[in-house]
């Protein structure tokens, strides 16, 4: 399975600030563990980001968009999006090989 995360801040941009660093630091424990494949922020910015993630089921996804130092600490929220890959370039087929 994959998953867009989609980040929209709740308030303003700059209430999410004092957070970065221990943002940055949640992706790249998801990036180590291969959870997060691309993210990035939006344009414009003040929208919040967007992240690909995969090998892991909805439930467990919801779990980790929870952990977001951004969501504990009520400056943003997730919507996610469940897709089941129905065809893949094939660029990105054994990236997402464990998608199937």
């Amino acid at each position: 399975m994959l998953h867009l995360l989609l980040l929209h801040y709740t308030g303003s941009e700059l209430a999410a600030e004092p957070f970065i660093k221990d943002h940055v630091a949640y992706l790249e424990r998801h990036y180590r563990d291969g959870t997060f494949l691309v993210s990035g922020q939006t344009d414009p910015t003040s929208n919040g980001g967007a992240i690909v993630a995969h090998g892991v089921d909805r439930s467990t996804i919801e779990q980790i968009t929870a952990q977001d130092p951004f969501v504990a600490n009520s400056v943003a929220k997730y919507t996610i999006t469940t897709i089941i890959p129905g065809r893949v370039h094939p660029d990105l087929a054994g990236v997402l090989k464990s998608v199937h």
